[in-house]
């Protein structure tokens, strides 16, 4: 797997995100919905990855998922737009942009790590997934209300 930087022109990584979106819209009332679309994901608080199948012997690799980081503060950075590609689903794609992540928000020298995800039964191996990286819940940061549908985690770096 190769994971970089993506500059959010490739087809496959629209259509990730369409089904991102399409599935966060069917699971979520509109009010509960914090996924970002390709403009927000193109602002310059954000960083955006891409992980990629490069162990095919063709020129074109499979995208596999994505990840982001946004910067709320010099200090606090929030996980944005965590996606598996269907076909790759559980295969370690999350945990290795999870871990992609972390890494970058060290060396950022962020202090802490927030995220919002779903509080639905469909969302649980995300929760699971943050627990084993060392998130716990904690309430709603930066511009986010309580919400029933969401639930808050954090990490201190």
């Amino acid at each position: 797997m190769k994971i970089i930087i993506d500059n959010l022109e490739s087809p496959d990584v629209h259509n990730l995100l369409r089904e991102h979106l399409a599935q966060m819209a069917a699971q979520s009332p509109p009010e509960s919905i914090h996924a970002l679309d390709l403009s927000a994901l193109r602002q310059p608080d954000i960083t955006f990855w891409t992980a990629w199948d490069d162990t095919q012997l063709t020129s074109s690799s499979a995208l596999m998922g994505c990840g982001a980081l946004k910067e709320l503060s010099a200090t606090h950075g929030e996980i944005k737009s965590m996606r598996t590609a269907t076909p790759f689903q559980r295969r370690g794609i999350a945990a290795a942009m999870l871990s992609h992540i972390l890494d970058e928000a060290k060396q950022r020298g962020y202090q802490q790590l927030s995220l919002e995800t779903g509080s639905m039964q469909s969302f649980r191996p995300a929760q699971q997934l943050y627990k084993q990286f060392g998130f716990t819940e904690c309430e709603p940061f930066a511009n986010y209300l309580p919400d029933p549908n969401s639930i808050f985690m954090t990490r201190r770096l």
